[in-house]
């Protein structure tokens, strides 16, 4: 999880991805980790699977303000840049 962090401070998220990746199969409750992938899929722009991974970490720990914050703000910002008259 932390070599994900680091390779992603220096935005090689191919790597990040890959650690989180591996950290969720490791451990499938690892909200954290669901988390971090969803940061990772939205900066590639795989928003799809950013949002499935944001879904997974609230299902996970429905209750972590961290989360929550991070999927509001994916949510505003795609949905938004996502609307077909583009308001």
């Amino acid at each position: 999880m932390d070599f994900g962090i680091k390779a992603a401070q220096r935005e090689l998220w191919n790597e990040a991805l890959y650690r989180w990746k591996r950290a969720v199969e490791v451990d499938p409750t690892y909200a954290a980790a669901y988390n971090n992938l969803a940061i990772g899929y939205e900066q590639q722009g795989d928003f799809e699977k950013a949002r499935a991974a944001y879904e997974k970490a609230i299902e996970l720990n429905p209750n972590n303000t961290y989360i929550k914050q991070n999927y509001e703000l994916f949510k505003e910002i795609n949905d938004r840049t996502n609307k077909p008259d583009g308001r």
